[in-house]
């Protein structure tokens, strides 16, 4: 678990300057469930789309398109 006093209002002050997407990842990596889902989902190796999309689906998560070409 993240070491942060959750009462201390200095823990925050970043989050006045973040964009809505910056506000729910602090909100949503200090999910536990979040964050179980997330070991198994990696620990998968390789994970085929269906749990992808089963994982991103159950916890609200869009992931912009990849180009295809290479940098």
């Amino acid at each position: 678990m993240l070491k942060i006093n959750w009462r201390a209002p200095a823990a925050y002050r970043h989050t006045r300057k973040i964009p809505a997407a910056g506000f729910a990842w602090e909100y949503l990596r200090r999910n536990d469930d979040y964050r179980e889902d997330f070991r198994l989902l990696v620990r998968t190796k390789r994970p085929d789309a269906t749990e992808l999309e089963a994982f991103a689906r159950r916890w609200g998560l869009r992931f912009p398109a990849r180009s295809r070409r290479r940098a």
